[in-house]
């Protein structure tokens, strides 16, 4: 009988042992360190400019596939990040990252040439859990399942890769890749 309380005991610790930090990388404060983490580290890259290429869709016919991409870390505030992106001569895209008391929001800005706004602009959603300082996703929020209904299950994702001085953007919808951009993360000259 007391093998069985010594075994059972220690199955115990064991148990707590390994679920414990599976229960705390979830808390919220552990969520926001991560979130503040990551906009620390694109805030590190600011006046840089980076190539990158689309790798998925590879068909022809995608608008972004086969154009010169461009990520300019432009604008660095204490809570907001602008980033233009840009594809080939098309410098109507930037997106936003800002960072709030609720946690970390990504926004697409689209305009015209003249400036004004696209009619289908500021879309994007708030961080999800489980993100770290080098990975962060987004999934479409309210407003973005109005403005777009079929983008309501939209999820985007950031990736800072530092050992291989990469950058990856990419998009799912209904859980499936729908697109996926690789950025090399030595600047290119000013």
């Amino acid at each position: 009988m007391n093998r069985h309380l010594i075994a059972i005991a220690l199955l115990s610790v064991v148990f707590m042992l390994l679920w414990a930090p599976l229960k705390y990388a979830s808390t919220p404060s552990a969520q926001a360190d991560s979130q503040r983490a990551f906009f620390k580290n694109l805030k590190k890259m600011c006046g840089q400019r980076f190539e990158g290429e689309t790798q998925f869709p590879q068909n022809a016919d995608h608008p972004l596939a086969g154009k010169r991409l461009i990520m300019s870390v432009e604008s660095c505030g204490e809570s907001e990040v602008r980033i233009p992106f840009h594809v080939g001569e098309d410098k109507s895209r930037t997106w936003i990252l800002t960072l709030t008391e609720k946690g970390l929001l990504f926004k697409h800005d689209h305009r015209h040439a003249d400036g004004t706004p696209d009619k289908i602009t500021m879309y994007g959603g708030w961080a999800a859990p489980g993100g770290t300082p080098y990975l962060q996703r987004f999934p479409a929020d309210a407003e973005t399942a109005k403005l777009i209904p079929e983008a309501a299950t939209n999820v985007w994702t950031f990736q800072i890769i530092p050992e291989k001085q990469q950058f990856t953007y990419y998009l799912e919808r209904h859980d499936e890749l729908r697109y996926r951009a690789l950025f090399n993360l030595k600047a290119l000259p000013k």
